[in-house]
């Protein structure tokens, strides 16, 4: 006897009462997109426990659950290598902004920062379960300051190196999938360039990955490049740089409109230089015009030297503050030819929840304001009807340094353009990833990222602008991360291969979340499977938990 339930979406699923049942579950008539980038085929898929067990015509064959996926894509689950979600699972162990978006597996440990014991990370996973596989990177900052005692400037001692390259082996025989930096944040930043390459290698002997967010993604991304892949080719590893990015007055500066169609031609080569010279080197990106992350990086380097201490005692020192003041008007100003800071947008700020939206050039305004008539200042910006056109690039600079000295921000930066997100793009080296953490629905003012990166490039940049294939944009979040970070068995939709699987109509798909209204999940997602188990309904999550934890090649039990 078959059964029908009912839900409020095309896609629907069977309960088959029967003791006979061949597959626990089967998913019928679907467009499979296997993730190889071969053009789709229409199959039913079976599975097994948390495997796929067949792909063709199994009208034959029953199932204790089917999933009918007429008119439907079936593609692996998506793979995000490169998110900040870290022990932030055990807080939001369900991950529903990343699961809405198709993902199934996630990488944890990026930029530099990272879990600090990650045996402790896989055990307690193991029992509290979550409803994505994790993986995860090693820190460079993490554990620079597991070595420093914190966020200071300073080359390591020939012990402290010697004890770094031990955690490092460590870690990476705890699970850890390979090694990350972050090399615009502190420390990590201090760090030279034969000092990272040591503490890469023993994760490198371990068969991991050098994942990196490097030194410079502007004026001097070239030399940046050059050392990432150094890193690689010394420690003797694969590199994956990540969020690979060119903002417009970069582009501008490497020929664009001159010698170049787009800026990352000349980017995009010296990585191609590479991989003929015999090296494995992969990229990542998220499909926006606008990065995000700490605001204290619009201040000086030499500010926050010797940790956030010694950073607040220099900004409130006025003899001090002089210079930095001088040294912003030469970043911004001089080298980065900018009127004005009003691309960058507060994100979060602990000292000022009320700036969440506002641009640094608005927020110098409130502040400026405030100082000036604090009861006219709360109906301007209650009214929404703060500007900015009477505060001086000091004001932005002082604004930056009250952020940072009322508790630290973080933000977004409107720093790129279309033209080389969508070169970037269309790359056959460049998977798709977030660069986001777990979201809280109505929480602050994220990134969208965090919420329609994959239903993003399936909506716009396939559907809409054509700018990659569907069974293109498939593979680059599947097969070619899987690839990658060497996750055995997923990635594909093949016999024998786990059972992560993401199910959506290629006519609705589409991203939700904007710069204005972050907070909005992706539509089109009609079904998540992880590990065989339903995760996403097509309507809401189901509460399941079947993620596994993904462990490096050199994880001993």
């Amino acid at each position: 006897m078959r059964k029908t339930l009912a839900w409020a979406t095309p896609l629907l699923f069977l309960a088959l009462h029967t003791s006979a049942a061949q597959y626990d579950t089967i998913i019928r008539h679907g467009h499979v997109v296997d993730g190889t980038g071969n053009a789709r085929f229409v199959a039913d898929l079976a599975i097994t426990a948390d495997r796929i067990a067949a792909i063709g015509d199994l009208s034959a064959d029953t199932a204790k659950f089917e999933i009918d996926a007429t008119g439907l894509v079936v593609a692996p689950g998506f793979i995000d290598v490169h998110t900040h979600v870290d022990d932030d699972i055990f807080k939001l162990p369900l991950a529903e902004n990343f699961v809405r978006d198709g993902v199934t597996t996630i990488v944890s440990g990026n930029c530099g920062g990272s879990v600090s014991d990650v045996k402790a990370f896989f055990a307690h996973l193991e029992k509290t379960k979550s409803a994505v596989n994790n993986a995860t990177l090693f820190g460079h900052n993490t554990l620079l300051r597991k070595l420093k005692g914190g966020s200071v400037a300073g080359k390591l001692t020939p012990a402290q190196l010697a004890e770094g390259k031990r955690l490092v082996d460590q870690a990476m025989l705890d699970g850890a999938i390979g090694f990350s930096t972050g090399l615009i944040y502190t420390p990590g930043t201090w760090s030279d360039t034969d000092e990272i390459i040591e503490l890469a290698k023993p994760a490198a002997a371990r068969g991991g990955i050098y994942a990196t967010h490097m030194r410079s993604e502007g004026g001097k991304i070239m030399d940046a490049i050059d050392e990432a892949l150094r890193v690689g080719r010394e420690a003797g590893c694969r590199v994956e740089i990540s969020h690979f990015k060119l903002p417009v007055a970069s582009a501008n500066a490497l020929g664009r409109g001159k010698t170049l169609k787009a800026g990352s031609d000349a980017t995009l080569a010296k990585v191609e230089a590479a991989r003929r010279a015999g090296m494995e080197v992969w990229l990542d990106q998220y499909p926006y015009t606008a990065s995000a992350t700490t605001m204290s990086t619009l201040l000086p380097d030499w500010v926050l030297e010797q940790g956030p201490n010694e950073a607040k005692k220099i900004l409130t020192d006025p003899a001090k503050l002089t210079k930095v003041l001088a040294d912003m008007k030469e970043q911004h100003e001089v080298r980065n030819k900018r009127k004005d800071l009003s691309y960058a947008v507060v994100n979060t700020s602990k000292g000022h929840p009320d700036f969440a939206g506002k641009t640094v050039k608005q927020v110098a305004q409130i502040l400026k304001l405030r100082r000036a008539n604090p009861p006219e200042t709360q109906l301007l910006t209650d009214a929404g009807k703060v500007t900015a056109t009477d505060v001086t690039m000091e004001d932005q600079y002082r604004a930056v340094i009250e952020l940072y000295l009322s508790g630290g921000a973080s933000g977004v930066f409107h720093s790129m353009d279309e033209v080389e997100v969508t070169n970037i793009l269309k790359h056959p080296l460049v998977g798709i990833a977030s660069d986001s953490g777990a979201r809280e629905v109505g929480v602050g003012m994220p990134h969208p990222r965090g919420y329609g990166t994959n239903t993003r490039v399936l909506g716009r940049y396939v559907r809409e602008l054509h700018v990659i294939t569907l069974q293109d944009a498939i593979r680059k979040m599947t097969s070619q991360p899987a690839t990658a970070f060497r996750m055995k068995d997923r990635g594909l939709l093949r016999a024998g291969a786990f059972a992560d699987i993401t199910i959506f109509d290629p006519a609705t798909v589409a991203d939700q979340a904007t710069f204005e209204n972050p907070h909005q999940y992706a539509t089109g997602i009609k079904s998540v499977l992880v590990n065989g188990t339903v995760v996403f309904d097509g309507t809401k999550m189901t509460g399941a938990k079947p993620g596994h934890p993904i462990y490096g090649p050199a994880h001993q039990p």
